[in-house]
């Protein structure tokens, strides 16, 4: 893919421990096109494959709420794959194309999440063998003395070989300037992108802002990274459409009223709050919070008899309790 393709529309907290995630995929056989010419029956069922594999990512995709032209972004890789796959079979010149992306955007945006179905579509559609997602952050590929950033950085790359390796906060290796061990980290991963070219995908996260910066240090960063897409913060109204489905995952369901009092409480934190606002983050925070409080309402309203089905789902204004001293 050329030039540098951006997509604008609706995951950063730190999180608790530098531990490196894995998330691993069943091997299944990708399901390129097979066409033979001049025969129906084949090229009949290789639409139908085509149909299927492109309903089963978007049937993923729709259930994430907004990011609109990001799913119209992963489309267009989707169709671009497919259509060289085409190609290739017809004898026509198919170049080898560049994956590497950049997403950028709040926490609690849906980053990790699109990244997680990105590896999934790749190893379906044969560009990755594996299709695992590896997401590290600095303290994953920065050492403590010089020559260990090279080698911790590496490491992470050997093991993402064949799916994605996800770098969360990445401009966050940028920010001690050339003597900093950061700087041998990105010069370590330059460096694989073109000795392992093809091998692994590459995906940068960050806020918007700092990772223009990080892409701005390094003059050959951009061009290595031709799919940028934007993760905008949710509306409101998509807030309260996130908090239903995390309510509803759970079994539970929320009064009217305690509906009400989130969105107000939402507008209220997203015009007054002086930290970056942690989007599906934050709201997930709340519906936890919510549901250790309506754990402890009903025991103290009920004691050691059952409250019945319809109470142990509900969840009522009181159990919102979102005071200044328990938004964090």
């Amino acid at each position: 893919m050329s030039g540098r393709v951006m997509a604008s529309s609706g995951s950063s907290e730190e999180r608790p421990s530098r531990q490196i995630n894995v998330i691993l995929r069943s091997s299944e056989p990708p399901v390129l096109s097979q066409a033979v010419p001049d025969n129906d029956a084949l090229g009949a069922t290789k639409s139908v494959q085509q149909q299927g594999l492109f309903a089963e990512l978007q049937k993923e995709m729709d259930g994430l709420i907004g990011l609109d032209h990001i799913k119209e972004l992963m489309f267009e890789i989707f169709a671009l794959l497919q259509i060289a796959s085409m190609r290739s079979e017809a004898g026509l010149h198919t170049g080898a194309q560049v994956y590497h992306m950049v997403f950028k955007g709040n926490p609690g945006t849906g980053k990790t999440t699109v990244a997680r179905i990105v590896a999934k579509m790749f190893q379906r559609m044969g560009v990755l063998n594996k299709g695992h997602l590896i997401e590290v952050e600095r303290a994953d590929l920065v050492g403590e003395y010089i020559g260990h950033t090279a080698q911790k950085t590496r490491d992470l790359i050997k093991k993402a070989l064949g799916g994605v390796l996800f770098i969360d906060e990445a401009y966050s290796l940028a920010r001690g300037g050339e003597k900093d061990f950061g700087k041998e980290a990105i010069d370590t991963l330059v460096k694989a992108m073109e000795d392992q070219k093809n091998q692994f995908i590459l995906i940068l996260a960050g806020y918007s802002d700092e990772m223009e910066f990080f892409l701005s240090t390094n003059p050959g960063l951009p061009s290595r990274f031709p799919i940028q897409m934007d993760f905008p913060d949710y509306t409101i109204d998509q807030l309260i459409q996130i908090a239903e489905g995390m309510v509803k995952e759970r079994d539970y369901n929320m009064m009217p009223q305690a509906i009400l009092k989130l969105k107000q409480h939402l507008l209220r934190e997203k015009c007054e709050s002086e930290h970056v606002f942690s989007n599906a983050r934050y709201v997930r925070n709340i519906i936890e919070r919510a549901i250790r409080h309506q754990a402890v309402r009903l025991l103290n309203q009920y004691g050691g008899g059952s409250p019945g089905k319809l109470e142990l789902m509900t969840l009522r204004t009181e159990d919102l309790k979102l005071d200044k001293k328990q938004q964090t």
